[in-house]
């Protein structure tokens, strides 16, 4: 299955009526897929890996190394070790940006390389000047996802505080007390808790960040759109939702080895997903196209 034709080239500088017409929320349309695509996701996410496999993987090698650190730093703080997985999890579709970049790049035939990753990073900087409001979406996108992260945390906290048999203050203690406790549901109860409150921020972020680098969108309309997409096919958006939790606890469980292969692959799969599930042809892109290689 092939993605749907590329966008044709924008000007930079939409018309009236097209400003008009976003300025009232109009949002992109949501193009039609299969039940299965998430699984053709991943492997367009592994072929991206195979055509830059060193910068790609350099990406899974720098968050399992933070996670072997922090697990060191934090193996005898439940709530610290807690607070920054949850952290990782709420903030990963921002620290995934270059990723996206990269794939649309390949997408495009231009070039992959370091300075790609820099300018991807940098050009907000650019933004900031000429196009404040622009600048300002990843910022806002990025605080929304850890406010998010940090109220699943102090949630997640005082259900275990309140409920607990015991005080909670390492993951032995969570593990004893909580996972395997034979007298209560509270594993239960805050497992359930914690798809309840995941299940909004999933849906918000499943292609928002893609949607903010490759497009003249603002917050609002990236979030906006990101629902549609979850409501228009919601089968499949948990069917992605699913593989993206399972493939991270695999990889956290696998002492973070795992992940060095598992977020690039997410990452790039998440690109293909915004596109094939995204009809961005009447919506302007956000930086011009690069030469083609």
């Amino acid at each position: 299955m092939t993605h749907a034709s590329p966008p044709p080239q924008h000007s930079p500088n939409p018309t009236p009526d097209s400003s008009a017409r976003r300025g009232r929320l109009n949002l992109p349309g949501v193009l039609p897929i299969d039940g299965k695509q998430p699984l053709f996701w991943l492997y367009l996410g592994l072929k991206d890996i195979c055509h830059s496999p060193w910068l790609s993987l350099s990406h899974g090698l720098v968050i399992a190394i933070c996670g072997g650190l922090i697990t060191w730093l934090a193996h005898d703080r439940f709530w610290l070790l807690a607070s920054a997985v949850s952290g990782f999890l709420a903030i990963a579709p921002v620290l995934a940006t270059s990723l996206y970049a990269m794939s649309r790049a390949i997408e495009r035939n231009e070039a992959v390389n370091l300075r790609l990753l820099f300018k991807t990073w940098t050009q907000w900087q650019t933004l900031q000047n000429n196009e404040p409001v622009s600048y300002w979406c990843l910022v806002r996108f990025g605080l929304l996802l850890a406010l998010a992260g940090t109220g699943w945390v102090l949630t997640s906290s005082a259900l275990i505080t309140l409920l607990a048999p015991v005080p909670v203050h390492t993951p032995m203690d969570f593990i004893r007390h909580v996972v395997l406790s034979p007298d209560s549901y509270l594993f239960e109860l805050w497992l359930a808790l914690g798809g309840l409150m995941g299940a909004p921020v999933f849906a918000s972020s499943v292609v928002a960040m893609p949607l903010l680098l490759d497009r003249k969108l603002n917050t609002l309309q990236a979030v906006l759109t990101s629902w549609k997409v979850v409501l228009t096919h919601p089968m499949p958006m948990v069917l992605w939702a699913f593989l993206i939790m399972g493939l991270s606890m695999m990889g956290v469980l696998s002492l973070f080895i795992g992940l060095i292969v598992i977020v690039p692959m997410l990452g790039h799969a998440s690109w293909h997903a915004y596109r094939d599930l995204v009809d961005t042809r009447d919506v302007p892109e956000r930086m011009p196209r690069l030469e083609a290689v």
